[in-house]
């Protein structure tokens, strides 16, 4: 039987399955390594989009509307900073603020990242293990049709719009994975590739220092959920950002993407044309239902993948 499960996530979708394990399995022995290639400093504040999206969605605070941000949040300090003059195309609730500010506080007090998740984590009541990729800096790079971005400004300032070339991972290369990422990987049976963006999401955990060779080496089982169904993205631009790359918006070529990495791949019902193709990557295939738009089905997804894992 599973005893420790890893999963690697980045963002809504990352987090909504992630929810689900943590319904049906216990905190202690769920770890989640979450993306932070899109970390970014606004306002003086450091800020960590998918890591804050994770850790408020297991706390029971994220916004059920957005996926992000805290419920019910106010925007005093941004309508003020607006009144300075100050650009908040990025929103950032008041709450939310307090966030960013008791972790600039700390990394700048010498706490390394992973300190500082596993600080607010707690504060927050999240009994699930939280990991940051790397305590280094990875910064992801969008090169488009209008120069290199960050991928806040690509994601949020211009809204997806330009026409991507190539996507870079800043750092990854002499970055190393941090502690708690090498450790789970090290000591679970059952590792889980979120239905994240494999472009900016999975790929930046990719890139960092080993980890794509450790988990070439893991000796467990490898699932991996797909971001795309029925050729379209759940939310988000991955659809778009494949095909601009050059690859199919497919869940056929989410899995290749995936093919030496994962085991087991787990699509759609809407996809179950891809099956025999998929199974000739080498790859057992897993169709369901995956879209979670409650909670039950968040919980029915994790279900299904921990059966599958305990039967394989």
């Amino acid at each position: 039987m599973i005893e420790r499960i890893t999963a690697l996530a980045g963002g809504v979708g990352g987090a909504k399955l992630l929810l689900g394990f943590s319904k049906i399995h216990p905190a202690s022995s769920l770890s989640a390594i979450i993306n932070t290639g899109d970390d970014s400093i606004f306002h003086g504040l450091y800020v960590c989009p998918d890591l804050d999206t994770v850790m408020y969605t297991l706390a029971g605070l994220s916004d059920p509307f957005t996926g992000w941000g805290i419920a019910g949040d106010t925007r005093a300090v941004l309508n003020q900073l607006n009144i300075y003059g100050r650009p908040t195309w990025f929103t950032l609730g008041d709450r939310d603020v307090a966030t960013h500010i008791c972790r600039t506080e700390m990394l700048n007090n010498g706490y390394t990242l992973s300190d500082v998740v596993g600080f607010l984590a707690k504060r927050l009541g999240v009994a699930v293990n939280l990991f940051p990729m790397s305590d280094n800096i990875v910064q992801t790079k969008v090169a488009t049709e209008e120069g290199l971005l960050n991928l806040e400004d690509y994601f949020v300032r211009l809204k997806t719009q330009p026409v991507v070339k190539n996507v870079q991972f800043e750092g990854a290369e002499t970055a190393q994975m941090s502690y708690g990422f090498l450790d789970a990987l090290q000591k679970s049976e059952l590792l889980v590739f979120c239905p994240s963006n494999p472009i900016i999401s999975i790929n930046p955990i990719l890139a960092v220092g080993s980890a794509r060779t450790q988990i070439k080496n893991f000796s467990g089982l490898r699932v991996a959920v797909s971001p795309i169904v029925g050729g379209k993205a759940i939310r988000g631009p991955a659809a778009k950002m494949m095909e601009e790359l050059g690859y199919e918006s497919s869940a056929f070529s989410v899995a290749q993407m995936y093919q030496d990495l994962c085991d087991v791949f787990v699509i759609d019902n809407a996809d179950k044309g891809y099956v025999q193709l998929i199974q000739e990557l080498g790859l057992r295939v897993l169709c369901t239902n995956t879209i979670m738009l409650e909670l039950e089905d968040k919980i029915r997804l994790a279900q299904e993948i921990l059966d599958y894992a305990n039967s394989a």
